[in-house]
C-alpha cells in the first residue's frame, strides 16, 4: 500500500484553532496543511467529516455521507457576500468546542447566509438535481418540520413513500434547499482544501465508521438493509464485549446490518458508501474492521454489552467491487481473533499498532516495536486513548517504574536515546521516536503527542457520552515541537 516509509499526523478538523467555536475548512486548515508539508508529513489523518448528532460524536451521524455544517468556514461565506462583519463577530467563540452553543447559534448564522444565496444559480441547481445529498436533505427537512425520531413521523413519510417525499419536497421546498445549500458549501470548501493538501504532497486519511446511527437518513431510506421490527425499531444493536476499555463492554446502540439483504443487492449500498468515501479521502480507515469478519450483536433493550453474541459477517465479499483496495486501513483493535487477521491479510489491508498497548510485559505483544510488521500503521495512541503524557501521569508509582523500564528497553533495542525521568516529560518523544523508527510503512502521531499534551487534551473516552470531541488547539503548532518532529521524520527516513 505505502510504497515508501511515511509519517502522518492525526488532528481532526474540529480541533483546529480559529475564532468561531470549532475548527473549520478555512485559513487555519490551509496553514496547518502547509506546516505538515514543511515538516515532511505526508499524511494528515482526520476523523469522520460527517454531521454530528446527539452526543456530538463523529461516529454517529444523521447521514454517513454528509459533511459537518459546523466545519463550513464563515469567513469564506462572508467573502462570498453571504455574511456581514457584524454576524461574524456574533459567531466568535474561542476555547474548547461548545456543541450546545453551536447547535443553538450556528444554524441561525448559516440560515442568514442562505437567505442571501442565489439558489437559482446553475451550479447549485445542478448539485440539487444530481441527488447526491437527496436523502440527507429530505431527512433534515422532515426533522425540522416534524421533529422527533423518524419512527414518530406519520406512516407514509416514516415508510419513505414516494408521494410523501414529493409532498415534503414541494411543501417545504426552501427548507429542503437550505440543507442542500449546507452540503454544497461544505463540499466546495472541503474539495478545495483537499486539492491544496494534495498539491503540497499531503494525502488525507479519512475515517468511516462501520455502523450508522439508528435515527439517520441511512436507516430511514434503506430499512430493509437493517435488522428492524415492524415499527422500524432495531431488534439487535452493535457494540463490543468487555475489553480493556470497559468491564461491561460497549453498548453503541447502532442497528445491526442484515448482511443477507446487502448481499442480495450486490452490496450496492456499501459500494456507494465506499465510493463516496474515496471521493472525500485519499486513504480510508475502516473503523471496527473486525465486525466485517464477525460482529457482536446485542439485544436492542439490553442495559450493557455483556450478553451479546458473535455472528458471521460478510467477509471479503464486501470488497469484491472495490477498485481501491490499496488505499484502505483496517482498524483491527479490540478483541481480535485469527479470523480477522486472516481476512485482513487476504485483502492486503494494513492493520493498526498502538504503542500505548505495547508495554504490558508480554514479549509476544503484537504492538511492541520489535513485533510490528511492515504492512501496518503505527500510532503512539488514537483518539480513543489517553495522550501519552496523560497515560504516564495516570500510572501508580509501581506501574510507572514498570512502564519506564519497558519503554527504555524498547528504546535501547532500536538504538534510541531519550531521557526518561520521574515525570511524563520524555515519554511523548520516546513513543514518537519508537513509532517513526518502527518497520511500519506509516507512522501516525496524534497532534497531542507531538505537543506533549496531557489528558486535558484527550479527544474521547469510550463508554462516556459527555465531554468528548471538544479538544481544540489554541493556536497552530510552531517552534521547537514541530522542528523536532521534522528532524525525527528525516532521521527515521520517512520523508
Amino acid at each position: 500500500m505505502f510504497r515508501t516509509r511515511a509519517a502522518g499526523v492525526l488532528c481532526h478538523i474540529s480541533s483546529l484553532p480559529g475564532k468561531y467555536g470549532i475548527g473549520s475548512l478555512g485559513k487555519e486548515a490551509y496553514r496547518f496543511a502547509k506546516l505538515l508539508a514543511k515538516c515532511g508529513v505526508k499524511y494528515w489523518q482526520i476523523l469522520p467529516l460527517v454531521q454530528t448528532g446527539y452526543g456530538d460524536s463523529p461516529y454517529s451521524s444523521v447521514s454517513c455521507t454528509s459533511g459537518n455544517p459546523y466545519f463550513i468556514d464563515l469567513d469564506t461565506l462572508a467573502a462570498e457576500g453571504l455574511l456581514t462583519a457584524e454576524e461574524l463577530r456574533g459567531a466568535q467563540h474561542t476555547g474548547k468546542t461548545d456543541y450546545g452553543a453551536l447547535y443553538n447559534e450556528r444554524y441561525m448564522t448559516l440560515r442568514k447566509a442562505f437567505s442571501r444565496f442565489n439558489f437559482d444559480g446553475t451550479e447549485f441547481r445542478a448539485f440539487v438535481k444530481s441527488g447526491v445529498c437527496e436523502e440527507y436533505a429530505l431527512f433534515m427537512t422532515a426533522k425540522k418540520v416534524y421533529g422527533e425520531n423518524f419512527r414518530q413521523w406519520d406512516r407514509p413519510l416514516r415508510s419513505h413513500e414516494a408521494d410523501a417525499l414529493e409532498k415534503l419536497r414541494t411543501d417545504f421546498h426552501e427548507e429542503y434547499l437550505f440543507w442542500n445549500f449546507l452540503q454544497y458549501e461544505f463540499r466546495l470548501q472541503w474539495f478545495a482544501l483537499k486539492a491544496y493538501c494534495n498539491r503540497l504532497g499531503v494525502k488525507i486519511v479519512g475515517d468511516i465508521p462501520l455502523y450508522v446511527a439508528s435515527d439517520s437518513a441511512d436507516v430511514w431510506a434503506h430499512p430493509s438493509l437493517f435488522k428492524l421490527d415492524g415499527e422500524l425499531r432495531p431488534v439487535k444493536v452493535a457494540g463490543v464485549p468487555p475489553d480493556y476499555f470497559s468491564k461491561t463492554g460497549q453498548l453503541w446502540g447502532n442497528p445491526i446490518y442484515d448482511w443477507n439483504a446487502h448481499e442480495k443487492e450486490g452490496f450496492a449500498w456499501w459500494n456507494a458508501r465506499l465510493k463516496s468515501a474515496f471521493a472525500f479521502y485519499d486513504v480510508v480507515r475502516i473503523d471496527h474492521f473486525r465486525g466485517i469478519d464477525r460482529y457482536y450483536e446485542i439485544p436492542a433493550f439490553a442495559e450493557n454489552a455483556v450478553n451479546g453474541v458473535w455472528q458471521k459477517g460478510p467477509g471479503e465479499k464486501l470488497f469484491a467491487g472495490l477498485d481501491q483496495k490499496d488505499d484502505v486501513i483496517a482498524e483491527d483493535l479490540g478483541e481480535i481473533d485469527e479470523g480477522v487477521r486472516a481476512l485482513r491479510r487476504k485483502l492486503g489491508f494494513p492493520g493498526m499498532k498502538v504503542l500505548l498497548f505495547a508495554f504490558d510485559g508480554n514479549e509476544k505483544n503484537e504492538f511492541l516495536p520489535r513485533n510490528i510488521e511492515e504492512n501496518s500503521v503505527c500510532y503512539t495512541g488514537t483518539h480513543d486513548n489517553d495522550t501519552v503524557a496523560g497515560y504516564v501521569k495516570s500510572l501508580s508509582a509501581e506501574d510507572f517504574l514498570l512502564f519506564r523500564s519497558r519503554v527504555a528497553t524498547a528504546l535501547a533495542e532500536d538504538g534510541i536515546w531519550v531521557k526518561l525521568g520521574d515525570s511524563s516529560k520524555g515519554f511523548p518523544e520516546a513513543l514518537t521516536r519508537l513509532a517513526l523508527a518502527s518497520r511500519a510503512a506509516l507512522a501516525v502521531i496524534p497532534i497531542q503527542d507531538v505537543l506533549g499534551l496531557d489528558n486535558s487534551a484527550r479527544m474521547n473516552v469510550p463508554g462516556t457520552d459527555s465531554g468528548n470531541w471538544c479538544f481544540r488547539l489554541d493556536r497552530l503548532p510552531h517552534g521547537a515541537p514541530m522542528a523536532k518532529l521534522k528532524k525525527m521524520i528525516k532521521k527515521y527516513h520517512r520523508r
